[in-house]
Parts: structure tokens; C-alpha cells; sequence
């Protein structure tokens, strides 16, 4: 799915997603340490938008230009800022400064970028540093609630651990939950949740 298929939903009357934070993200970004954070596949930005209400200098990154300006609406009326970058992640410079937290929730992308970004997600955050995630796994297909119909693009926790080195987790499960975010996720949904650490001795971004 590319950028004018998401510049066409985005544009949507309603916000896609909702307006409120995915629920995983809601109950673990207190253990985000303070300190600049990335959003990646953000669309219209809620889950970035709560993270700067909580204090978090938030970078939001998506391919859609359209779902970016939902998102500093978004922004605006909760009176927080983000810095929005319309981006390909396949291209996308995590920079030099490192991440207090990196978030990626239902950004689902091909084997191949995923195999590529996920490392160096890893190693652009800061010692004590978290990534948090939700994906839909292969499962999903059962349920037809949400997310990606090719397969490719879902993903396991094996995957996830095999992807992410030198990170510590915190939590990686899979499991089937209810999912309420506005009118494209909604009913039960197979996903994969991950909260992973850089252990405070580590290094970043060689």
C-alpha cells in the first residue's frame, strides 16, 4: 500500500485510527525514559500526540503528507508540537542523536525493509532506550479485523527478537485481544506486542 492509498484514507472526514492512543502504547510509555522520541508510520498521529502530552519531544514519521497535517491538527488541539517528516522508511535517516524511545504500532512493512530497519532502530536508541511495539501477526488473516492481507507484511516475535539485537525484553508476546480504533481496526485482532530495552552499558548509533 503506497502513499496515494494512504493519502486517500487520511483524507477521510473521520480520523482513521481515532483520536486516542493505541491502548498497549497508553499503558507502557511511562517506562519511555525523557528525551526525544520517534514515531515510526504515524499517520495522523495519535499515539505520537499522547507521547508529547506526556512531555516527549516527538519526531513522527509517514509517507503520507495527508495523514502528517491531520496529525499537527491533532497536535494543536491538545496544545503539544510534534516535528512531522514525510518519508519513506526504506529511505528514512534515523539520525545521529539517539532515541529515548522508538514506536512503531500496526506500521506494518515488507520482510525486506523490516530486515533492513529493525537493526538499525536498535542501534539508534540511547542506552536505557525503549522500543515499543504492536504488529498484527500471520494469524490475523483468521480474523479479518484489521491490518494487511498479504503476509509478508505481518510479522511473529520470533521475527522481532531475531531483528532487534542487543535489545533486552521487557515483554514479547503474542496473543489474540480486542482492538476499538476507530472504523479499520475493531473486533478481535492476532498481534504482537514487544517492549524492548538498551541495556544501559550499550552503545549507539556506530
Amino acid at each position: 500500500m503506497g502513499r496515494e492509498f494512504w493519502d486517500e484514507r487520511y483524507g477521510e472526514a473521520e480520523l482513521t485510527y481515532g483520536s486516542e492512543p493505541n491502548d498497549f502504547l497508553r499503558e507502557m510509555a511511562p517506562r519511555i525514559p525523557p528525551g526525544p522520541v520517534l514515531g515510526l508510520g504515524e499517520g495522523q498521529g495519535r499515539n505520537a500526540v499522547h507521547l508529547a502530552t506526556l512531555g516527549h519531544a516527538v519526531t513522527a514519521v509517514d509517507q503520507s503528507p495527508v495523514g502528517l497535517a491531520r496529525a499537527r491538527e491533532l497536535a494543536a488541539s491538545r496544545g503539544v508540537a510534534l516535528t512531522t517528516v514525510a518519508a519513506d522508511l526504506a529511505d528514512f535517516d534515523l539520525g545521529r542523536t539517539p532515541w529515548s524511545g522508538i514506536i512503531s504500532i500496526f506500521c506494518h512493512l515488507p520482510s525486506a525493509l523490516r530486515r533492513s530497519l529493525y537493526p538499525r532502530c536498535a542501534a539508534a536508541l540511547a542506552p536505557g532506550g525503549m522500543l515499543i511495539l504492536e504488529a498484527y501477526t500471520p494469524d490475523q488473516l483468521k480474523y479479518g479485523t484489521g491490518g494487511p492481507k498479504e503476509v509478508d507484511l505481518l510479522i511473529t516475535l520470533a521475527e522481532l527478537r531475531s531483528l532487534l539485537p542487543g535489545l533486552e525484553f521487557e515483554i514479547g508476546q503474542e496473543l489474540v485481544r480486542e482492538i476499538r480504533e476507530g472504523v479499520h481496526h475493531h473486533g478481535l485482532g492476532a498481534v504482537v506486542q514487544v517492549v524492548a530495552r538498551k541495556p544501559s552499558g550499550s552503545t549507539s548509533l556506530p
